[in-house]
């Protein structure tokens, strides 16, 4: 999938998954939605990283402006979100039991830790949330035949090698376990012309209010 703008092409998608320790979370017990991350059994298990204002966003927006930002409001208020720095990290205290249930982890970095044999899983509270990685050639690039060589290479050969490493491929002919799910992806222009309200909201109604 390459924008209309044909700039730059995404080469994998960094997908946010939801993640539970299979010790202490039922899977019967799962959230289907954000909504019922308001019952009392999610009080003092939650968890977010740091910096996925992003994910927040596209979130919010998907519930509805207002109705996503009151929702955030009273899950922080009714049971808490503990905000850890890095998404190897949160997903890492998910294994060892101190995160009982993260709402941020990146979707290979999951696969891999459950592949390990840790008591870790993941699911998605859809829609699935994806942040397109890209790649583009700089106009005045040193080695410009060098880098459109490498820039083939990238969104094309290198494509299965990405998908058995657990990234998502953003061609449609390379399937992944992440995608058999609705997704979504974060809208990188909302992000671009409005990234100081997001990461202020984040900040305000998450990152803040769980310290």
């Amino acid at each position: 999938s390459i924008a209309s703008h044909r700039e730059w092409a995404s080469v994998y998608l960094n997908t946010f998954v939801q993640t539970y320790n299979t010790n202490l979370v039922k899977k019967a017990e799962l959230p289907a939605t954000y909504h019922d991350l308001l019952k009392p059994q999610w009080k003092g298990k939650l968890g977010v990283e740091a910096e996925d204002f992003d994910w927040f966003a596209q979130v919010v927006l998907g519930l509805g402006e207002a109705q996503g930002l009151k929702l955030f409001r009273d899950i922080v208020a009714a049971n808490g979100i503990s905000v850890r720095k890095g998404h190897t990290l949160l997903a890492n205290l998910v294994a060892a039991g101190e995160v009982p249930l993260a709402l941020t982890v990146y979707g290979f970095t999951a696969e891999q830790i459950k592949k390990k044999g840790a008591p870790l899983d993941w699911f998605i509270v859809p829609p699935l949330i994806a942040r397109p990685t890209a790649a583009g050639v700089a106009r005045n690039a040193p080695h410009p035949h060098a880098a459109v060589l490498f820039y083939d290479f990238l969104i094309g050969d290198a494509q299965p090698i990405l998908a058995s490493r657990n990234f998502v491929s953003p061609s449609r002919k390379i399937d992944s376990p992440f995608t058999r799910n609705p997704l979504q992806l974060i809208d990188s222009v909302e992000m671009l012309d409005n990234a100081k309200k997001w990461q202020e909201l984040y900040q305000s109604i998450v990152i803040k209010a769980a310290r």
